[in-house]
């Protein structure tokens, strides 16, 4: 790793109370006028200010101390590499109040940061531009100079000068809206001050959008905004978000603070979504329904970034974190509760179980690396936070907040985080004032047990066997690092405070017994626990650790997963956990295999999306050996029995995860190559090109992917032209998605140029390469030339921002020899020498 760039924080001698700022954005030259005047205290005498800025040309600069008058500054001194502007005054500023003044110009620029724009599509087909913001991390300081810290909050007063036929947009409700006195087709809209927030929460959009809006129980004004003729799409998230801000301020006991919240759908966008208070930017995919083309996958996605980004109007941005090392909080927090919101909102989803496979078991196999991170990472120079806004972060943290809310209860938990959320209103605060709160509400050690958790990286593996002493059972556990590289051999031997949850199959559903496992081993007693009777740790896979059974022990266990009685969660970690333990090397993966058998009769959509990909994984590395033929003929076997069962099309009062399950099992057999799935794929893909059958929004992914696998260039040429025909960026991103199954090399070379084509939105371009690299064994190695060969335009469209590392954990994720380990290397450190543990499941990523 290189070395740390040095790095200061601002000086504390000025901060800001208020920000009075007018932004002047044109969308035909893509510059920006602004004016800053800022209500500031100086606290220490100094004759400079020392502020935030990117990208920004000062043109004048002046301080007005109250009642006095205005000092004009005499020197801009940027800092570039510090993204600092020195401002220098001819006097000293003495302590007090006064009032600073800045003229700047900026540009809107086309790297889906800062103040930028987002190119979109009239319904009559013309080109224009939006103007639109993402300012976290560190990109506020590219719209106007500022304290650009999450810890220096202030007021602020926002105007827009904006075309008189366009939409504008901020956190706060409008309050005066005026012709521009230089120029008839300009407004300039004014919106109410803002409470006390960060810098990086801002937010503003200027374009053309139609909107559907509604109350919430409690009175809050909820409006989601769509592209112009959509708003029908906009229906969905209008009804969570209004049954989710009821369901937060009940929770936190605290209500919603602000006037009114907006949703809207962002063309040109590089994370899924963000939490600005009070206006809520999204992808179009993480926000728009369409009821006849979106999959029911995509209504979970939406409901969860939604339920994700609200929890953060609370979490985050009422209070919020004191710096960027807390950063997994505020992340891994949202992404543990909004599954708790979903389930409010759609419990017919089982999300809890989806939670496992989808955050859980994600984290896990990241975690298990030697270069994995610990959740909380201190954080110095802002280049560095990109780098955190990964699987560790969200997944992981929402993982140990999940087996810390089991740990203390629901009630007590809530009353910590309420005691938390009023204590630090409007404030900052550290992770360990959370632990605090918890601690005070539960007579629990919170800080002692999540320190093990969050401060080191990796997490234990419980090894365990069983011994009858007449009606009791003696359980003996011992716990090591589990490493995804074999036993560990480590000098140190870190630990964990492990709660520990036991049943059996007396009730397989509730604990038999409770223990916080905190030294390398433990003994415990079973009563009355029959030899005939099995045991199983961490009930509902809640612990955030790796369980290997005794072989009796896991012997006992395959008939409760044949029988279904234990419960989907419990069968789903159970398997988890053998492949995993399989791939470390510990145990033989022909145990593994024999288990999978048990999962003969599995109806459980989630378990099955999980062992889908644990056969993927296995699948991806025996495409290196002789036996990868014989790995299809498995997938077919393991699949065909419940294919038959589905069928293709929905049986009355199916529900959602059925449609889910549909989707998961046609795609395996077809991409496997199953006869009968291949041909009625081929069958009904040519009845909706030819429009006499369209395919329903479920089926579309599993045909899709089938018909490329086993197409030629027609059936790339029909794919890419019903790319071009989608209305919808769901469709074009469902398209995008599975091109790379195409297997002839120049086909692949055609669907690689296609990824940096104008066709592709900037953010899809790595989903569409990440495709050609999980596709096949030629497309990994195309991928990777790919990248190395447009490197230098890959670098500069998405430089300091986590596509540049989801792109190439997508494209490396798959080679398991050494030669191709020394080259990633190598690339990696003349490219800035980030480690790279991303992963693309985060909900807002």
């Amino acid at each position: 790793m290189p070395a740390k760039r040095p790095f200061e924080r601002l000086p504390a001698d000025v901060s800001p109370l208020n920000y009075g700022l007018c932004l002047k954005p044109d969308l035909i030259d893509f510059t920006f006028e602004g004016k800053l005047e800022a209500a500031v205290q100086v606290k220490h005498a100094t004759n400079q200010i020392v502020m935030n800025c990117a990208d920004i040309d000062i043109i004048t600069a002046s301080y007005a101390p109250e009642g006095d008058e205005e000092v004009h500054a005499t020197g801009f001194n940027y800092q570039n590499e510090d993204e600092k502007v020195t401002l220098s005054f001819p006097s000293t500023l003495q302590k007090g109040t006064g009032t600073l003044k800045i003229d700047f110009v900026g540009e809107l620029n086309d790297k889906m940061k800062g103040f930028y724009r987002s190119k979109y599509t009239t319904p009559t087909g013309d080109t224009r531009y939006a103007a639109v913001t993402q300012f976290e991390a560190t990109d506020a300081r590219r719209a106007f100079p500022c304290w650009d810290e999450p810890a220096i909050k202030a007021t602020f007063d926002i105007s827009l000068v904006v075309p008189k036929d366009r939409v504008a947009l901020s956190n706060m409700n409008v309050i005066d809206r005026k012709p521009y006195p230089d120029d008839e087709n300009l407004v300039e809209v004014k919106f109410a001050r803002t409470p006390i927030m960060s810098t990086y929460l801002v937010a503003f959009v200027v374009g053309e959008y139609d909107f559907v809006e509604t109350r919430s129980l409690d009175g809050v004004l909820v409006r989601v905004y769509t592209p112009v003729g959509k708003a029908e799409q906009g229906k969905f998230a209008l009804e969570v978000a209004a049954k989710t801000l009821p369901f937060y301020k009940d929770y936190f006991n605290v209500p919603y603070p602000l006037p009114k919240i907006d949703l809207i759908a962002i063309a040109d966008f590089a994370a899924g979504a963000m939490e600005n208070w009070g206006l809520v930017t999204y992808r179009e995919t993480a926000l728009l329904i369409d009821p006849k083309n979106s999959c029911s996958s995509s209504r979970q996605w939406v409901a969860l970034v939604v339920g994700h980004e609200l929890a953060h109007q609370w979490f985050g941005n009422l209070v919020t974190m004191e710096w960027w090392t807390h950063l997994w909080l505020n992340e891994g927090f949202a992404s543990w509760i909004e599954y708790l919101c979903v389930d409010h909102c759609f419990p017919e989803y089982d999300i809890w179980t989806q939670f496992v496979s989808a955050d859980y078991t994600r984290a896990q196999e990241l975690d298990a690396l030697d270069n994995s991170h610990p959740i909380e990472v201190s954080v110095g120079h802002p280049s560095e936070v990109d780098e955190i806004f990964d699987a560790i972060s969200y997944s992981k943290g929402a993982s140990v907040i999940r087996m810390l809310h089991d740990y203390i209860g629901d009630e007590d938990f809530r009353k910590g985080m309420n005691l938390y959320l009023t204590k630090f209103l409007q404030k900052n605060a550290a992770t360990e004032d959370l632990w605090e709160s918890l601690e005070k509400a539960s007579g629990k050690p919170i800080a002692a047990v999540m320190n093990t958790w969050t401060k080191q990286m990796g997490f234990p593996l419980i090894y365990v066997e069983a011994e009858q002493q007449e009606d009791d059972k003696v359980l003996k556990l011992v716990q090591k690092k589990f490493c995804a590289s074999g036993p560990y051999a480590g000098e140190d031997f870190p630990m964990w405070m492990v709660p520990i949850s036991i049943c059996t199959s007396d009730d397989p559903t509730s604990a038999k017994m409770q223990v916080l496992m905190d030294k390398p081993e433990l003994t415990l007693v079973l009563k009355d626990v029959k030899p005939d009777q099995w045991v199983k740790l961490n009930l509902g896979t809640v612990g955030f650790y790796r369980t290997q059974y005794s072989p009796d022990m896991l012997e006992s266990l395959i008939p409760a997963i044949k029988d279904l009685s234990l419960p989907p969660v419990d069968r789903l970690g159970l398997q988890n956990d053998l492949f995993s333990l399989a791939r470390a090397g510990i145990i033989s993966t022909v145990e593994v295999l024999k288990v999978m058998e048990a999962f003969v009769n599995e109806p459980n959509y989630t378990v099955w999306s999980d062992l889908s990909c644990n056969l993927e994984i296995l699948s991806t590395l025996l495409s290196h050996t002789d036996f990868y033929e014989e790995i299809q003929v498995f997938v077919k076997d393991v699949f065909s029995p419940i294919g038959e069962r589905l069928g293709w099309d929905p049986k009355p009062g199916e529900g959602h995860l059925d449609a889910l399950l549909r989707g998961l099992v046609l795609g395996k057999l077809g991409k496997a190559g199953h006869k009968a799935t291949l041909e009625e794929a081929r069958r009904r893909f040519k009845d909706h090109v030819e429009g006499k059958n369209i395919l329903s929004a479920d089926l579309r992914s599993p045909v899709y992917v089938t018909i490329l696998k086993h197409g030629d260039s027609t059936t790339l040429d029909t794919m890419l032209k019903l790319h071009k025909q989608a209305d919808m960026q769901e469709e074009k991103n469902r398209i995008e998605r599975v091109l790379g199954a195409i297997s002839q090399p120049e086909l692949i070379q055609k669907v690689l140029t296609f990824a940096l084509s104008e066709e592709v939105r900037p953010q899809d371009t790595v989903s569409v390469i990440g495709g050609v690299a999980g596709g096949s064994k030629q497309g990994r190695k195309a991928a990777w030339k790919f990248v190395r060969d447009n490197w230098e335009e890959l670098y500069n469209r998405y430089q300091g921002g986590f596509l540049i590392s989801r792109l190439i954990k997508l494209t490396v994720d798959g080679f398991a020899n050494d030669k191709m380990a020394a080259e990633v290397k190598v690339r990696n450190m003349i490219y800035g020498g980030n480690s790279f543990v991303i992963d693309v499941g985060c909900p807002e990523l």
